[in-house]
């Protein structure tokens, strides 16, 4: 196990110091969403395209510890040029990897997700070893989602 926990200790540190999907883009045509976690200050801007039903572009922007930063690349990286039911699909199953503490790669007994076919995201499924950084991990995803709200309404 800790050689699983080391490169998911690489991937985090990778996202973190070479962030994919970095950057603005022009309002409109971008949608801009911001998200802000008050108990540690972690602050992302995400700007999100939306074309014919498929998340066409995705940039994000902020500052915070190396979880919600590494999350917000994973999730950019994850979401971008997926249709809308993928990004909520992939929304919901995050949020029920950081909270659900039964989910593990070792176990023999069946999990509510399949980690496997998370890719890097199942990098991030050791925050919920610490409770009070899983809303580092969730920012960027709740922030997509408010702004797909937005969008919709």
């Amino acid at each position: 196990m800790n050689n699983l926990e080391d490169l998911y200790r690489e991937i985090v540190l990778d996202h973190y110091k070479s962030p994919r999907n970095r950057g603005e883009l022009p309002v409109p045509p971008a949608h801009q969403v911001e998200g802000f976690n008050p108990l540690c200050g972690d602050e992302i801007t995400e700007y999100i395209v939306l074309t014919n039903g498929t998340l066409s572009d995705i940039k994000v922007n902020g500052h915070g510890c190396s979880i919600s930063q590494a999350s917000s690349s994973l999730m950019s990286a994850a979401v971008k040029g997926k249709d809308l039911a993928e990004v909520h699909r992939q929304i919901d199953e995050f949020r029920q990897m950081m909270t659900n503490r039964e989910s593990h790669l070792d176990d023999d007994e069946p999990s509510p997700i399949d980690l496997r076919s998370m890719g890097e995201l199942a990098a991030l499924q050791g925050v919920v070893k610490f409770p009070a950084r899983i809303k580092c991990a969730l920012l960027a995803w709740t922030t997509l989602e408010v702004g797909l709200s937005e969008l919709s309404s």
